[in-house]
C-alpha cells in the first residue's frame, strides 16, 4: 500500500509543476500573439496638443510670448513670414568682386629703448657663458685594467671619482682622456667644460 500512496504523491507532484510550467510559458507568449496594448499611446492620442509657452525673461510687455505647438502639421502662416524676410546686408555685395582694403604699411621701425636705431638689425641679448668649473684635475687614482678614476682637487678637497660619477653634488665626469676631463656643472646644465691635467 504504501507503494501505491507514494506513486501518487509524486504523480500530484508532477501534475502541479506541469501546471506551473504551462501558466509560466502561457505568461511568456500571450503578449506577443495579442500584441502590444498601449493604454498610455491611445491617451495621449485623445488628449488635445496643449501648446507649450517658453518663458522669456526680455518679452516687452503687450507682446505675446512666442508659443511652442507640439501639433506636427504644417503652419503656412509661419512658412509666409519667412518668405517676406529680405537679406539686410552692410552694403558689400558678396557676388562682385570689390578692391580689397589696403593695410598702411609702418613707416619707421619701432624703437624700444628710447634711442634711434636707424637700419641696425635687432640684436637680442647676450647670452653669458658659464662660470668656469673650479676644479683641477691633477692626476690618475685607477689601475690598470680597472675602470679609469682621477683624482680632483678644489681647495683643500680632494675627490675620487669616473666617469659618470657626480663631485661635490654638482659636477659631473663625462669623459676622461689622457691629458684632459670634461666635467659638466649639472646645477647650471651648462656644456661640459674641458680641464687639463695639472701637476699639483
Amino acid at each position: 500500500m504504501q507503494l501505491g500512496l507514494e506513486n501518487k504523491k509524486k504523480t500530484m507532484w508532477a501534475a502541479g509543476l506541469g501546471v506551473l510550467a504551462l501558466l509560466a510559458v502561457a505568461y511568456q507568449f500571450i503578449p506577443m500573439l495579442t500584441g502590444p496594448s498601449s493604454p498610455d499611446s491611445s491617451a495621449q492620442a485623445a488628449a488635445p496638443a496643449v501648446p507649450r509657452v517658453r518663458a522669456h525673461a526680455g518679452v516687452k510687455p503687450g507682446k505675446k510670448p512666442r508659443v511652442e505647438s507640439l501639433d506636427p502639421t504644417l503652419q503656412l502662416q509661419l512658412l509666409a513670414t519667412s518668405e517676406l524676410t529680405q537679406y539686410q546686408g552692410n552694403g558689400r555685395n558678396i557676388f562682385i568682386s570689390q578692391a580689397e582694403v589696403e593695410i598702411p604699411k609702418p613707416g619707421a621701425s619701432p624703437v624700444t629703448d628710447g634711442k634711434n636705431q636707424g637700419d641696425a638689425p635687432y640684436q637680442g641679448p647676450k647670452i653669458q657663458p658659464p662660470p668656469l668649473i673650479p676644479l683641477q684635475f691633477y692626476g690618475f687614482a685607477s689601475r690598470a685594467g680597472e675602470p679609469k678614476k682621477i683624482f680632483l682637487k678644489q681647495g683643500d678637497d680632494v675627490w675620487v671619482a669616473g666617469e659618470g660619477e657626480i663631485v661635490d653634488r654638482r659636477y659631473k665626469v663625462i669623459r676622461i682622456t689622457p691629458t684632459s676631463v670634461e666635467i659638466q656643472d649639472v646645477v647650471n646644465s651648462g656644456p661640459p667644460q674641458s680641464i687639463p691635467l695639472t701637476q699639483g
